[in-house]
């Protein structure tokens, strides 16, 4: 992390889909930073997948920020208005909102599925939760946002330029991204942020229980798409590493609008993933 400030004291932030992947190594950045993170999710207790809100938090308390779990389903609006009110009622500020609640489990059903496999249900499966509750997010946060002269980061894809999963993931991203460019357009005349982010292949705990094949390595195999090594996936730590860099990042504006790949900040701020790369694997 040569190079970049890493000090984020005093800062408030939301991260919405926290509990793991993704999202939680977004959290955890920002609170080893110095941050106070509001931790949104609905995984109030362990399911099939490890983690929940409370333990990203108490892990942002130990990395020395503030870490404020907060149960969330972000279909319901009225819950993520009451998230909002309680940051301005209990911190009176907001710096950074990152949108990345994901429904990745009932996504992966439909991995590498023609359009005519992959039911209309999906598509409000997917709208819902990854483009319009980061609308809704955005809405509620504007007025503390504008105010700070914040950040909002919505966690996107390369999906949204080329083909990737199926039909209405790359529909889904190209929608997000359009959005990020129209809430920049409309924060023209404040100090607001809104960036897309891509990560690229991130091994998060959902991928994290693909076995190994005969020669120890865990391949994935999507059609029209390749197969990717796993080993050579990305921590979530990498985009989280980006988010603080931004978050940081005095000159920030000149990319509101914008779609940033987490590799391309890297060379830019001067990070690497925990384990020293920057991986390349989009």
């Amino acid at each position: 992390m040569s190079g970049i400030p890493r000090e984020l004291g005093g800062s408030v932030a939301v991260v919405t889909g926290a509990s793991r992947g993704i999202g939680k190594g977004i959290a955890l950045e920002l609170g080893a930073a110095g941050a106070t993170v509001f931790v949104t999710g609905r995984s109030a207790t362990t399911g099939r997948l490890p983690g929940t809100v409370h333990a990203t938090a108490a892990r942002i308390d130990e990395l020395g920020g503030v870490g404020v779990p907060f149960v969330c389903d972000h279909r319901d609006d009225d819950a993520v208005a009451r998230l909002f009110q309680r940051v301005r009622d209990e911190y009176g500020r907001l710096d950074v909102l990152v949108n990345n609640v994901y429904n990745a489990p009932a996504a992966a059903r439909w991995l590498g599925k023609p359009f005519w496999a992959v039911p209309p249900t999906a598509w409000d499966e997917t709208f819902d939760v990854g483009v319009r509750s980061h609308y809704a997010a955005a809405v509620f946060a504007a007025p503390l946002l504008i105010e700070s002269g914040g950040l909002i980061v919505n966690i996107s894809s390369p999906g949204a330029e080329r083909y990737m999963h199926n039909a209405v993931y790359g529909v889904a991203k190209c929608a997000l991204d359009r959005l990020t460019a129209d809430l920049a357009r409309d924060l023209t005349d404040s100090d607001v942020t809104v960036v897309s982010l891509w990560p690229g292949i991130v091994n998060t705990e959902l991928l994290q229980m693909v076995p190994a094949d005969a020669d120890g390595r865990r391949m994935v195999t999507l059609p029209g798409e390749g197969s990717f090594d796993l080993d050579a996936a990305e921590s979530p730590h990498f985009p989280g590493r980006a988010v603080v860099a931004l978050a940081t990042d005095p000159a920030r504006r000149e990319r509101t609008g914008n779609s940033w790949r987490v590799a391309d900040l890297a060379d830019a701020y001067g990070f690497t993933d925990v384990d020293g790369r920057v991986p390349r694997n989009d």
